[in-house]
């Protein structure tokens, strides 16, 4: 062979060579691309779920995936010609219970990403978790939604948000993600105009240094300084301090919310607080709301300190459903406590119900396309226009964000949250 027809044929080797090797990726990618618009084979389709079921948001992640389930069984886990399969994952561990851990919330959405059934991925239940899950499963164009995520630099840079939010957890340019729970410079306004028609003149605020913990606080002094009450101090909080009376000493309102979750020691936080300013009026979001803090014999809060405490929640009750004439609500709580035996079950129960019913109402709008992960992203995000469901009718924004703006307020009483009242309120207000 002539010198010139061998490098001729080296080139042409090492060519191919250099596309085998670019068609096939690296091993550093971990599994987190993912054709988006690629047609998942067969007429299997998977929805995994991510929750910590460990700890203090066990009873929490319960109740979503009871509503889950319930939405799957409506449809007879089937939509059109494709049957849809169930998985849950915990997103927790037992040296970090109650929230989710992240290298374990990283193994979950690799795991949906490397599944190439995966159609729906209804995760987290906490933002934190969901800063670790969404630039993975965007990389691979996998749909997600959560149930309970609130903070809001998940989905736009409005105030509460950090710099390069919510661009970095996007990493394909293209939104893939869904909440059907408003965010926190809704909650913020919500807690704040609370306190405000409750005569607060001043408020402290101390937060759990989570991402959902320290959002809400930034959107809350934001809403203070709009509707006009002092902020005495908002200070961050340790979860493995033995005690807070040393911070709790400090707190000089008339009004105190602690915005933070269960698990990161808020019973402790709160009993502190209560000791130290025996005055103040006590406010929780929606990261307090369940029995592990409003019911002493889980280990919550004492009685006399609950009875002081209102906490928002967004959702209403069974009654105001019916009041505002949602019969998808009304239908949905006889079909719960038919299913479970439960007449009022955990706010969240019926946003694991939406969840799903979303998830699975998207795939039946694009029909035989269901299978096409590109498609049903398209449709979920900015696309969902007028859906009528269980909390209501609402959109899905192009930022991935719903319509609804309601706010339920909650008093405890016999240690649960107790629906008192539906609360008003614009972002920022």
């Amino acid at each position: 062979m002539s010198r010139v027809r061998w490098l001729a044929l080296l080139s042409c080797l090492l060519g191919v060579f250099a596309f085998t090797v670019a068609a096939c990726g690296s091993d550093d990618d971990e599994g987190d691309s993912g054709g988006g618009g690629a047609g998942i084979s067969g007429d299997s389709l998977t929805i995994y779920s991510s929750l910590p079921l460990q700890g203090t948001s066990k009873a929490q992640s319960e109740a979503v995936i009871a509503g889950e389930k319930l939405a799957l069984k409506d449809v007879g886990s089937k939509v059109g010609k494709f049957t849809i399969k169930y998985v849950s994952l915990d997103d927790s561990t037992a040296q970090n219970p109650g929230t989710a851990d992240e290298a374990q919330t990283a193994s979950n959405a690799r795991k949906a990403v490397q599944d190439e059934s995966t159609i729906f991925y209804l995760g987290e239940f906490n933002s934190g978790g969901t800063k670790v899950s969404l630039p993975i499963l965007n990389k691979a164009g996998i749909p997600q939604i959560s149930p309970s995520n609130t903070y809001v630099g998940l989905t736009t840079d409005k105030p509460g948000s950090e710099p390069g939010e919510p661009e970095k957890y996007y990493p394909a340019q293209t939104r893939t993600y869904a909440r059907v729970v408003p965010a926190d410079d809704i909650q913020g306004a919500a807690l704040v105009t609370t306190m405000v028609e409750d005569g607060c003149k001043s408020l402290h605020i101390f937060n759990d240094k989570t991402t959902y913990g320290a959002g809400l606080a930034r959107n809350i002094e934001r809403s203070a300084e709009n509707q006009g009450l002092t902020v005495e101090g908002n200070d961050g909080t340790d979860r493995n301090a033995p005690n807070y009376r040393s911070l709790a000493a400090k707190v000089n309102a008339d009004c105190f919310v602690g915005s933070g979750v269960t698990g990161e020691n808020y019973v402790q936080v709160f009993k502190d607080v209560a000791v130290a300013c025996p005055d103040c009026k006590l406010y929780g979001p929606d990261g307090v709301a369940e029995a592990a803090f409003t019911d002493p014999k889980e280990g919550g809060i004492p009685a006399d300190i609950g009875a002081r405490t209102k906490v928002t929640v967004a959702t209403l009750s069974p009654e105001e459903f019916e009041k505002q004439g949602i019969a998808e609500a009304e239908k949905f709580f006889a079909d719960f406590e038919a299913e479970y035996g439960e007449s009022e079950p955990d706010p969240y129960a019926i946003y694991g119900y939406e969840t799903m019913a979303l998830a699975l109402e998207t795939l039946k709008a694009v029909g035989d396309k269901a299978n096409d992960k590109k498609a049903v992203v398209e449709q979920l995000v900015g696309n969902t226009k007028g859906r009528k469901s269980v909390l209501g009718t609402y959109d899905i924004d192009e930022n991935g964000d719903t319509t609804l703006t309601d706010y339920g307020l909650y008093l405890i009483k016999d240690g649960q949250p107790t629906f008192e009242k539906v609360i008003k309120a614009q972002a920022g207000g």
